[in-house]
């Protein structure tokens, strides 16, 4: 009985549409991380134009080519995340880590631009630069989903814990079954 009470509870949830409790629906926020991952692939050809070994030969610290080959690992790491979000909107996980792989990108770019803009040529970083700042937007509204998101989770893990705890009381307060009396043996019939 408990058990078929809490899959109830976990089926009814399962149906209310996440929209209605301020989540925006998957059609809804499927093309803004679509957007965010078609932006961020267009870091790729501008960090392809980068030379961070010719760098070296100017004085650069090393530590740029490893920078600049981390960021195009993460871009790369970013828009596999991004996709998978797009096909599964509903994980927590994913938004989070599309979301981190986001800021992460944002970092080594911001930090490789002085690199580009010292070493190489100042309208590459500021390319750099307006790539990222494009994608401001949607990395705001990814935010504002996972918020959403983590939001309606914790209300519907509130709603199952209250639900269950009910359901722990009424069995609590039940009397225990009775077990049947054992019925007496019957005397033998007589046999003639």
């Amino acid at each position: 009985m408990k058990h078929f009470l809490s899959a109830a509870i976990v089926a009814f949830l399962a149906q209310i549409p996440m929209q209605a409790q301020g989540v925006s629906a998957p059609w809804d926020i499927s093309p803004i991380v679509n957007a965010l991952s078609e932006q961020a692939a267009r870091l790729i050809p501008v960090l392809e134009q980068l030379t961070p070994m010719e760098w070296e030969a100017k004085g650069a610290p090393a530590a740029y080519t490893a920078q600049w080959r981390t960021v195009r690992s993460e871009v790369g790491y970013l828009v596999n995340v991004a996709q998978s979000l797009q096909k599964q909107p509903e994980r927590l996980t994913l938004a989070f880590e599309t979301y981190f792989r986001m800021q992460a990108v944002e970092s080594q770019v911001n930090s490789l631009v002085d690199g580009v803009r010292r070493y190489q040529n100042p309208a590459v970083g500021d390319l750099l630069i307006s790539v990222m700042a494009a994608n401001s937007g949607n990395r705001d509204q990814l935010r504002q989903y996972i918020t959403d998101l983590a939001e309606t989770r914790e209300q519907e893990f509130r709603v199952i814990d209250q639900e269950a705890q009910r359901c722990r009381g009424n069995l609590m307060r039940q009397a225990p079954a009775r077990p049947a009396a054992p019925k007496a043996p019957q005397p033998a019939a007589a046999v003639k």
